[in-house]
């Protein structure tokens, strides 16, 4: 009784029916499994693109977005289902091996040559922070072929991205070695990241159930917290996608709650979630 009146307070109609449409939908587009514990959460999040488009209910969001002209609001849709949840140096381990085991053997091979890709990017702070790495490691940077790629299906987060504009508690993450090249707005509320910082990052839209323009090879891809929303073969196909555009020897950060030794056999587990490419 309680599920059904709280349903009957809800400000737009939404059936199964349109849960499930839109759960396929977002599953076919981008890989996302939607699980029914997820329902409120879809209906909070849409909630206020129906406003936005003035329509009356759930179903008329579902036959717009299944509409052949419905294309821009289907990256609206994705844009709100996904969870952007980040910040500058998560899981430090990983930008300490990347220094030690990635950055400085490069420096001593004289290659001056260095990608790095940050697949699921989100807002930026994952790329940010490998840019700081790269550019307090390497003292003549400006004389390196150094470039990160990085990527994500969520348009906003990737403008944010390109913005480089963090709040202070979103700066506050920041290691104190790292902050050279971050400075504060003229509105005293928001930090900067500098162009220094910026000229090393690409920021990319990128769908990554669809083709993939990059052809490598990258000495490292971050990959952290993303197939978490994909089902196993989905991440199987995900990860030796991956592994093809990388060489043996060099790495693959995952998330903290990730595994993929059961997954995918290019890879070997050599640190916390860590894999190299064997």
């Amino acid at each position: 009784m309680e599920k059904s009146a709280a349903r009957e307070e809800r400000e737009f109609a939404f059936s199964e029916r349109d849960f499930q449409f839109l759960a396929q939908l977002v599953n076919a587009r981008t890989g996302i499994v939607i699980s029914d514990n997820k329902r409120d959460m879809v209906y909070s999040r849409l909630s206020r693109r129906l406003r936005a488009l003035n329509l009356a209910n759930f179903l008329q969001y579902c036959e717009l977005v299944s509409d052949a002209n419905g294309e821009d609001e289907m990256l609206n849709l994705v844009n709100a289902i996904t969870t952007n949840l980040t910040h500058f140096f998560r899981e430090k381990h990983h930008f300490e091996h990347l220094k030690k085991n990635v950055i400085e053997p490069l420096i001593k091979s004289r290659k001056r040559r260095l990608r790095i890709w940050s697949a699921g990017c989100s807002s930026g702070m994952e790329p940010y922070s490998t840019a700081m790495v790269i550019k307090n490691t390497i003292s003549d940077i400006s004389a390196w072929d150094a470039k990160i790629l990085a990527t994500d299906i969520d348009t906003t987060m990737l403008d944010r991205g390109t913005r480089g504009e963090y709040t202070m508690e979103e700066y506050n993450s920041i290691p104190p070695e790292y902050r050279a090249d971050v400075s504060k707005n003229p509105n005293g509320e928001t930090m900067q990241m500098s162009d220094n910082l910026k000229r090393l990052i690409a920021f990319k839209h990128l769908n990554l159930l669809e083709s993939w323009q990059m052809k490598g090879p990258f000495d490292a891809i971050f990959c952290r917290n993303v197939v978490i929303y994909f089902d196993k073969t989905t991440q199987a196909k995900l990860f030796n996608r991956m592994a093809n555009l990388i060489e043996p020897g060099s790495f693959l950060y995952i998330g903290h709650s990730e595994n993929i030794t059961q997954i995918c056999d290019k890879f070997e587990l050599v640190g916390r979630t860590i894999y190299q490419r064997v």
